[in-house]
């Protein structure tokens, strides 16, 4: 059992011992009672309840909970252009690459239920763990994992809504609406609740401790905080970001890869990369579908899927050709004649199905077109579920945001050995020198489809400029932000819009 080895059978246990709903909007009962009967009686079942606020990250990148389609499919390196009859889904697709959503899209309401669902369940288990009487090995380490992970929705939803309600209690009056917090109250209360906890936590670095809050995740959190600041909240960071990766660094538990693909192998859990990772398993914890969102549907036959692909997913033909030829990385993208698992090609209407890194339409392109992604490896034989682990902070991520904020503080020499280490390993020559547009596009190849582009196009200014499809927007520094979702609006007369919507 893979995902078991991953974060121990006593927290899997924990997903079906203890399955009381934590509502997943403000339109339903979110904040509920607890009956006698769900309070934990003995330290087994307190630990086994752990694993219910990790359960919930599994949706990071499930396409029906839409906080990856909303983060990833609103840049320059993911699209889902309509294919005839399929991807249309009422231009909901479109709206997020062309920047024209609005706030009845369903995306992002449902990236907010699923970021609030985080942030109650933890509220839920901080709450009965309060109100356990036993005695608990480890009792503030838990407690510190849980207000950890707390901050880290939090972190998500200061990045995404900017102004959102900011609760920590589980125990409120029947009818509690929640106010907003501006975006610098959530900002303050990620930070101090991280500092305040972080000590408690486990600076291991091991099977045990995969998948959930350590020291390192909390510091690789702060890192990517300051690294936004100055987009958050109009104050840089720098200097406070180059110090988490520094001791992040200094550890020395943390290592690259020396093959980039090994960090999305199907078992990438022994990755030195990874500082955290959400653990998925095709039969014990489903929900990451890439090879059904991306693949053509022929390449079925490729890797012997026991289920048909979608055929959607693909990236731009400009992000594609921002990989140099010798760039490793480059095989993230599976272009070119297809062929079966035999080695025969695949054909399609007689002719051999050729995967092109072009794409001729957003609303009505060709089957074959966009290059699709492989970085993550394709279990030969599966089928609706992958059992990689998805990287949400990776040591070379670390790397280059020391490198970035270094830059910032002009100081390029210091970056170009940063920067080198990540780039020479995808088998290139190194850098001579660095500067930040260089550095921007070093990140778009090393982290693609990781969720970090979003927060790069923004910080670096590139986010209302023009791409494939998408027209500039000059001076449209409200997308920056998306809008607060009609639906929780509705529920909750106490939450406004943000500006520009």
């Amino acid at each position: 059992m893979k995902l078991s080895i991953k974060i121990s059978s006593i927290l899997l246990a924990g997903l079906f011992l203890f399955g009381i709903p934590s509502c997943t909007n403000l339109d339903e009962d979110l904040y509920d009672t607890i009956g006698e009967d769900n309070f934990f009686r003995t330290e087994e079942e307190f630990a086994a309840a752990l694993g219910a606020a990790y359960a919930g990250l599994r949706d990071f990148a499930f396409q029906d909970t839409r906080y990856w389609n909303s983060n990833e499919h609103s840049t320059d390196e993911a699209i889902a252009p309509t294919r005839g009859a399929d991807w249309g889904d009422g231009g909901r697709w479109i709206r997020l690459h062309q920047h024209t959503w609005g706030p009845d899209d369903a995306d992002f309401n449902d990236a907010w239920n699923f970021l609030y669902r985080g942030v109650n369940t933890c509220n839920r288990l901080i709450y009965q763990f309060e109100n356990f009487e036993g005695e608990i090995t480890n009792r503030e380490a838990i407690f510190a994992e849980l207000k950890v992970l707390r901050a880290f929705y939090y972190y998500l939803l200061c990045d995404m809504f900017g102004n959102v309600p900011l609760v920590t209690q589980f125990d409120v009056p029947d009818g509690f609406l929640p106010t907003q917090a501006t975006r610098q109250e959530v900002f303050n209360f990620v930070e101090s609740e991280i500092k305040n906890n972080m000590a408690q936590l486990s600076d291991e670095k091991s099977l045990l401790t995969y998948g959930r809050m350590t020291q390192w995740v909390a510091r690789a959190i702060l890192a990517r905080l300051y690294l936004n600041a100055g987009v958050y909240v109009g104050a840089e960071r720098w200097q406070d970001c180059i110090d988490q990766c520094d001791a992040i660094i200094n550890s020395g538990k943390f290592n690259l890869e020396a093959n980039y693909f090994a960090n999305f192998a199907v078992a990438n859990d022994a990755s030195g990369e990874a500082i955290f990772a959400i653990p998925y398993d095709k039969k014990f914890g489903p929900n990451l579908r890439f090879h059904l969102q991306t693949l053509h549907y022929l390449n079925k036959e490729t890797f012997r899927l026991q289920t048909t692909p979608w055929n959607g997913f693909c990236t731009l033909a400009e992000f594609y050709d921002s990989y140099e030829d010798d760039d490793a990385r480059k095989a993230s993208w599976l272009v070119g004649p297809q062929f079966n698992s035999s080695g025969d090609p695949l054909e399609e209407n007689g002719e051999q199905l050729v995967i092109t890194k072009e794409i001729s339409s957003i609303e009505n392109a060709a089957r074959n077109e966009g290059a699709r992604l492989k970085k993550f490896e394709f279990e030969t034989g599966i089928d609706q579920d992958m059992s990689n682990d998805f990287p949400v902070f990776r040591y070379a991520d670390v790397l280059l945001m020391k490198a970035e904020s270094l830059l910032r503080l002009n100081k390029p020499g210091d970056a170009l050995p940063l920067v080198n280490l990540v780039h020479e390993r995808a088998d290139l020559l190194p850098y001579g020198s660095i500067d930040l547009e260089e550095l921007y596009q070093e990140r778009g190849r090393e982290l693609a489809w990781e969720v970090s582009r979003r927060q790069d196009m923004i910080r670096f200014g590139k986010w209302n400029e023009a791409w494939q499809f998408k027209d500039a927007m000059p001076g449209a520094t409200h997308l920056n932000l998306f809008p607060i979702p009609q639906p929780q609006r509705d529920a909750n007369t106490n939450l406004g819009q943000n500006p520009g919507y």
